[in-house]
């Protein structure tokens, strides 16, 4: 081949890497000029923006505070007994009429928490979750330095009486807001859930501290059933399920619970 081939080659290669090196250049370096638009669309319009000095208002700004007592649609939030859990300036004993109390309520406040509290609380309530274990360990300095670990025992929600006198409602806020160090589940829990994790919660407190004259009749009781469990079931509602050692169960939620009361 020809030598004159070869350097045509090249410099023609060299041509073909120009047009992609300077357009790399361009798009990297600043550049206080406006872009060419060869169709303007919008971009280009009469506007303020954000922070701008704006004639049209008395204040100048350009942006504008909220209309007072304006509501999102979606978010009235009126129902005081639904979003924040009171009734007439009181704690709600009761599930709202949103939620009905059923065993498929129950089991949806298992998964609900045993996903986002059991984790500190454990699975029984007991304040004993992996989480809480090994910050406490942390804290204790069993293996090791401290580095600055700072944490709070996590409550006894089937035994702690500051827990157990609260009613459903005042569950439910703390679900929603947090309290102390806990922080509040509302952005990440539907308000649903966060009803069902409470009344969930109060059937543990009630499995846990049954006697057996709260057991319908008929219903065959375990002899120890005063314990504590290590693992908390609901069973069928429509059916009545005898208890086993380490294990105890609310059989008919509806009798145990009426209207929705715990």
């Amino acid at each position: 081949m020809p030598r004159i081939f070869i350097f045509v080659g090249l410099i023609l290669l060299l041509c073909l890497l120009l047009p992609p090196a300077i357009i790399a250049r361009v798009r990297s370096t600043p550049n206080s000029n406006l872009p060419i638009h060869i169709i303007q669309d919008m971009a280009f319009q009469s506007k303020y923006k954000t922070q701008a000095v704006n004639p049209m208002f008395a204040d100048g700004n350009t942006m504008r505070p909220p209309v007072i007592n304006a509501v999102a649609r979606g978010e009235t939030y009126l129902d005081a007994h639904l979003y924040d859990g009171v009734i007439d300036g009181q704690w709600a004993n009761v599930l709202p009429s949103q939620v009905k109390m059923d065993f498929a309520t129950l089991r949806r406040g298992q998964e609900r928490f045993d996903i986002y509290c059991s984790v500190c609380h454990g699975i029984s309530g007991g304040g004993n979750g992996i989480v809480n274990q090994r910050a406490m360990e942390l804290v204790a300095n069993t293996n090791g330095p401290v580095n600055g670990t700072v944490w709070v025992q996590a409550k006894n929600l089937v035994h702690d009486e500051l827990v157990t006198v609260q009613p459903m409602g005042q569950l439910f806020n703390t679900i929603t807001y947090g309290i102390r160090n806990m922080a509040g589940y509302g952005s990440q829990i539907p308000t649903e859930d966060r009803w069902a994790i409470a009344a969930y919660v109060k059937a543990l407190q009630r499995s846990q501290n049954a006697q057996p004259s709260d057991v319908p009749a008929g219903t065959k009781v375990a002899d120890n059933i005063g314990s504590t469990p290590n693992t908390i079931s609901i069973s069928n509602a429509a059916n009545n399920v005898t208890p086993t050692p380490m294990n105890v169960s609310v059989s008919n939620p509806a009798t145990s619970m009426s209207e929705g009361k715990l």
